[in-house]
C-alpha cells in the first residue's frame, strides 16, 4: 500500500476496501461507535437537508454550501484535511487539484464519502477511520484543515484544537462551521457539546491560532477561520 500522507511514527495502517484504519497494540483495527449507525449512513444527506438544518440550525444546506465554496475558493493545490468527513459533501465546495485526506469515525459514511470524491474528481483523496482528537499524521503535514457541522460532537474539544494545530503547517488555516447557542432560535435540541464563540476564540489564541469570524448568518451556525501564524 502507498499512501501520500505522512503518519506519526509507529502508527500502523490497515486498508480495507479504500479505507484506511488504524492499528492498535494487538494488530486489530480499531473501530468506533458513530452517533449514526452505519447501517443508516444512506439517510445522513436526507436527515441533514430535512431536519437537521431546518428544524434544528433555523438554517439552509443550500446556503451553508454557498458559503463554503466562497471562503475556500482560494484553496488550490494544497494539502487538505477534513474531520467529521461524513458523506463527503467537500468534494461540492473543494476545488478537486487538492490533495484531501479525509477522517471520520463511521465507516459507512466514509464508504459514501469515497465516491463522492471519486465522482467530483478527485485523484489519490485518502479516507482514514479515525477520531479528530487522536490524529494518526505526522506534525506540520496539512495547508488546511476542515470540520463542518461537527465540532459540536467531539468529548475534548480542547483536544481536537491541539491536534489541527499540530498537524497544521507554518501559515496553515482551519475553517470551521459550528452551531452556537446564542444563534439558536429553533427550540429542537441539537445534539452534543455546544460551546459559544466567546468560549471558541479564547481555545484557538491559546494556541496561537489567529482567530477570525467569518461575516456570513445561516441561522445557528458560526463560520470561523484560526490561522497558524
Amino acid at each position: 500500500m502507498h499512501k501520500s500522507t505522512i503518519l506519526k511514527s509507529g502508527v500502523r495502517i490497515i486498508e480495507k476496501r479504500g479505507l484506511c484504519y488504524v492499528a492498535g497494540k494487538d494488530g486489530s483495527v480499531i473501530r468506533f461507535k458513530p452517533w449514526l449507525g452505519d447501517c443508516f449512513s444512506f439517510l445522513y444527506d436526507f436527515i441533514m437537508k430535512r431536519s437537521v438544518f431546518p428544524r434544528k440550525f433555523g438554517g439552509d444546506m443550500g446556503v451553508h454550501n454557498e458559503i463554503l465554496s466562497r471562503v475556500l475558493s482560494d484553496v488550490r493545490r494544497e494539502r487538505v484535511l477534513e474531520l467529521a468527513t461524513g458523506s463527503g459533501s467537500a468534494a461540492g465546495f473543494l476545488e478537486n487539484d487538492n490533495r484531501y485526506t479525509g477522517t471520520d469515525i463511521s465507516t459507512g459514511l466514509l464508504k459514501r464519502a469515497v465516491k463522492s470524491f471519486e465522482a467530483a474528481g478527485f485523484e489519490g483523496a485518502e479516507f482514514y477511520v479515525a477520531s479528530g482528537d487522536e490524529l494518526p499524521f505526522d506534525d506540520s503535514v496539512f495547508d488546511t484543515c476542515l470540520c463542518m457541522l461537527s465540532l459540536n460532537f467531539f468529548t475534548d474539544v480542547h483536544r481536537v484544537f491541539q491536534e489541527i494545530r499540530r498537524v497544521l503547517v507554518s501559515g496553515g488555516k482551519f475553517v470551521c462551521s459550528v452551531p452556537v447557542p446564542e444563534r439558536k432560535r429553533t427550540q429542537s435540541t441539537i445534539h452534543g457539546t455546544l460551546y459559544r464563540e466567546d468560549e471558541l476564540k479564547p481555545m484557538c489564541e491559546a494556541l496561537g491560532f489567529r482567530y477570525e469570524r467569518l461575516p456570513f448568518e445561516n441561522g445557528a451556525l458560526l463560520y470561523f477561520k484560526a490561522a497558524v501564524p
